[in-house]
């Protein structure tokens, strides 16, 4: 090691925790320094008055607890309040690389990358506190081929955004980092904006501009105790007295399992081990007239930026060779811990730096001064937990921050505004802290820390799977069953089939941006259910039921469609203040005032707790009840599925004794249950719900009784295919917080005109009087061997007019599929636009919806066709 790198000083953080004004603390442990008084008066110990009651209280002093402080108090909550047991930064924020990008490969986030950069430029001049905020840029490499696809399919993506985001050539990679090694660069992905900026002097700016318009910050203010009141509010307990708090915020770092523990919930966070290393000044560095944009090597997975007239880059290790703290899970952060770091391990490392070296070669004769290892927090799926927790009321975090620098300005407006206004200011449900649940214990999120910080800048195809941790004890009754037989994906903890593979087909999980090996046998599966009869494995629907007194009046208020009769089923939607769509849910009501609610996988919790927040709200005498994982489901379709059915029941299955929409329980010929539940819902044919332990024996019988017809299983891709050819929409691609019902082209579905006050009314009245600027349109696409998959930018004469939701290949009409918002005047059918994939516009057209009749509707046509003949 010695031979390459000249390691004059490994001082860890030494000249920035100067420049910070932060005295080092040794690497160890440090007992807490002994607490005050409880008797002495809080004014002394913490210089201001005490306030015993607040709107808000976030408990937490890092970058994104203290930039919610400045958003709430800038947004005109007059009583806010931040408790910090140390000192602000103290944690992750102290010691980050603070690292700023436009960049992001969802969609959502990027919402938050670019208004946390909007703010950083201007937050010096608003609260006259330095930031040290550098906007140098910064550069994405791509040296092999799928490198090159992976940034042309991010720019097809990027387009519709405001993000600036260019795809540039070596020539011009080599111009703005000149002290490149270009044999490998192809190209790269330009953001200019990009940068870092001193977490430090963020976070005191963002307290400074707090204080300034009202928050109070308390420190040093550790949270001792937190107790739910029967109105819904917090009694906050500190060593200097108790506040009463309308709602609380945990943003407390890799300290989130222990506040969440105050109140029993065991949030899937862990610290993991980041090491970066800065090094003395450069003589090629220092020569240069402009800051060297950042860069990110991703086939070295290390990032690299100027510091100073040096360099600094941080690399992320493989999976087998990262460091997870996980003595804090079981054990708690170690009192005092704050600004300490861990030991440094460049060893662990080396696989990097050398490739680090190839990249840079001024690397290879720079001195090291600093190595920085330090604790950074990671959830399962490398997503920060933000919004309103379920089970607990008034009970939100702000954590599980891997990139807390970049997110915290923006997720401090983001959370702000929902506090303030009730509703989300756009769509985040990829941060919902409700995607977790009771699966996701402790070796399920050590495994997948492990995995995504090893896979932190693997190529990012549609349609990924990870399998780290899998499967966790979500599984369906017929999981053994098939498990052999098909691609598994991973929905909210459950496993559930993608598509199935038979003797002759390419194995396996081999993602790709192009048509892959799933492509024929999802063709297969389509037809199949199109021409014959096929089983699905629906299991992970979230399930609830709600009865009681005031069941009716609750779900009236709730949702905008009309509640469906006893026996009968229909589709409901509920609406935010502003009449956004929050979800979309299947209705049946199964006795008078009983009923049971269907939503998709992912909106399990998210549902319940918007449900669960109305009833306490408007003092409802509900039971409501979480039945997901008490109940398997099996859904059975095509033009023989009746007939299969009829096998084995003797209940009447006929046209005219089971309608669409309609839900009977009956009794199934050899299944020792008491009772099956089935419903016919025409989009997934016939659905059956039953206990768990009777749902492989169920599903045998289905599938004994349907050789005659060709039965066989089929999975989701196929499922979305065909929904897509019937113009089905999909909650969280057609609909979601971002739109409306109209423009989704869901009015059937809205009864404005119903007595009940549902949740969003007044607002949709007003949308429909001031009339829609864009609407939900059906495009086919002229394509080769990519198809669309959502989030595409939509062209029309050079210009971004829009972007598509979701898309597939449509087997019965061999031809691509896409939803996409256009404004009005381009929703004509035979509009011809152009929809941007992998670096190519691929021509469209706008045609009348749908292309596949459902099967009700080409049931009732052949009936009226052979009467008329």
């Amino acid at each position: 090691m010695s031979r390459i790198f000249n390691i004059i000083n490994v001082q860890v953080r030494r000249d920035l925790a100067l420049r910070r004004g932060i005295a080092r603390l040794p690497i160890r442990t440090i007992s807490s320094t002994s607490r005050k008084n409880n008797d002495r008066d809080a004014s002394t110990v913490l210089g201001k008055r005490w306030k015993d009651t607040a709107d808000t209280v976030i408990i937490g002093g890092g970058c994104v607890g203290v930039s919610l402080a400045y958003h709430l108090a800038k947004g005109g909550m007059k009583d806010v309040v931040l408790l910090e047991k140390s000192e602000l930064t103290a944690g992750s924020t102290w010691h980050a690389a603070g690292l700023t990008a436009y960049y992001h490969p969802g969609i959502n986030l990027k919402k938050v990358h670019y208004n946390s950069i909007k703010l950083y430029e201007t937050l010096e001049e608003e609260t006259g506190q330095a930031v040290g905020f550098h906007q140098p840029g910064s550069i994405r490499i791509a040296s092999t081929a799928v490198r090159v696809d992976e940034l042309k399919y991010q720019m097809a993506r990027a387009h519709w955004h405001p993000t600036p985001q260019f795809l540039i050539t070596p020539e011009r990679v080599q111009e703005l980092f000149p002290l490149l090694n270009m044999d490998k660069v192809l190209a790269g992905l330009y953001n200019p904006g990009d940068g870092h900026i001193d977490p430090y002097s963020l976070t005191m700016a963002l307290a400074a501009g707090a204080r300034m318009y009202g928050a109070q910050i308390y420190n040093p203010a550790p949270v001792t105790g937190l107790t739910p009141t029967s109105e819904g509010t917090w009694d906050v307990q500190t060593p200097h007295g108790t506040i009463r708090a309308k709602r609380i915020v945990n943003a407390t770092g890799f300290w989130a399992r222990e506040v969440g523990n105050l109140i029993g919930f065991q949030h899937p966070t862990i610290p993991v081990h980041h090491q970066y290393v800065v090094t003395a000044t450069v003589p090629e560095v220092k020569a240069l007239k402009t800051e060297l944009p950042v860069i990110r090597d991703l086939e070295g997975s290390y990032y690299l930026r100027q510091e100073r007239d040096g360099l600094l880059f941080g690399p992320y290790e493989k999976m087998e060779k990262m460091v997870l703290q996980d003595s804090w899970v079981r054990d708690g952060v170690p009192p005092g811990f704050g600004k300490e770091l861990f030991e440094s391990d460049l060893d662990r490392i080396m696989d990097h730096v050398e490739m680090a070296m190839e990249m840079v070669p001024v690397l290879k004769t720079a001195d090291i001064i600093n190595i920085v290892s330090g604790p950074i927090t990671y959830t399962p799926d490398l997503l920060p937990m933000v919004g309103p927790h379920q089970g607990a009321s008034n009970y939100w975090t702000a954590i599980g921050f891997g990139y807390g620098v970049i997110h915290a300005g923006g997720i401090g407006k983001f959370l702000s505004d929902w506090i303030i206004s009730g509703e989300p200011p756009y769509d985040l449900i990829e941060c919902d802290p409700n995607r977790y649940g009771r699966w996701t214990d402790v070796p399920y999120m050590c495994a997948k820390a492990r995995e995504s910080y090893g896979y932190n800048n693997v190529v990012g195809f549609p349609k990924e799977e990870r399998f780290a941790g899998r499967p966790t004890y979500r599984t369906s009754g017929v999981y053994n069953l098939l498990q052999d037989k098909a691609s598994m994906g991973f929905h909210s903890g459950w496993e559930q089939p993608h598509w199935f593979c038979k003797d002759g087909d390419d194995a396996g999980y081999k993602p790709s941006f192009r048509r892959t090996n799933w492509f024929g046998p999802v063709g297969r599966e389509c037809k199949l259910v199109m021409e014959k009869v096929g089983v699905i494995d629906l299991t992970p629907f979230g399930k609830f039921t709600v009865k009681g007194r005031d069941s009716q009046k609750l779900l009236d208020r709730l949702f905008a469609n009309t509640m469906p009769k006893v026996g009968l089923t229909n589709i409901s939607h509920m609406l935010t203040p502003s009449g956004h769509v929050y979800a979309e849910v299947t209705i049946t009501q199964s006795a008078p005032g009983e009923f049971m609610l269907i939503t998709g996988s992912g909106s399990e919790l998210h549902d319940l707790r918007w449900m669960e927040k109305e009833i306490m709200e408007g003092g409802y005498e509900v039971d409501i009840k979480n039945v997901t994982e008490d109940f398997g489901v099996l859904g059975v379709a095509g033009p023989s599925a009746r007939k299969v059915l009829q096998k084995i029941t003797d209940e009447d299955l006929s046209d005219a004794g089971f309608k669409f929409l309609h839900c009977k329980t009956i009794k199934l010929a050899g299944i020792p249950t008491q009772a099956i539940r089935i419903s016919y819902t025409g989009e997934l044919g016939w659905e059956l719900y039953m206990e768990q332990k009777d749902m492989a024996a169920l599903y045998q019988a289905i599938m004994a009784a349907g050789q005659e017809e060709g039965i066989d299983n089929f999975g989701t891709y196929a499922m979305n295919s065909m929904r897509l050819e019937k113009g089905f929409r999909g909650w969280g691609a057609e609909m979601n917080c971002d739109t409306n019902p109209l423009e989704a082209g869901l009015e059937y579905f809205i009864k404005l005109n119903k007595p009940a006050d549902f949740i969003g009314k007044a607002a949709l009245q007003e949308v429909k009087a001031q009339g829609l600027k864009r609407k939900l349109s059906y495009l086919t696409m002229d394509t080769d061997n990519v198809d669309p998959e959502g989030n595409e930018t939509i062209w029309l004469n050079g210009k971004v007019v829009g972007n598509t939701t979701s898309g597939a290949y449509s087997y019965s009409t061999q031809q691509s599929l896409a939803f996409a918002y256009l404004p009005v005047e381009l929703c004509s059918v035979g509009q011809k636009v152009e929809v941007e994939m992998l670096g190519r516009k691929y021509a469209a057209m706008v045609v009348q919806e749908p292309l596949v009749l459902t099967e009700p509707t080409r049931t009732r046509l052949q009936k009226k066709s052979k009467s008329k003949a």
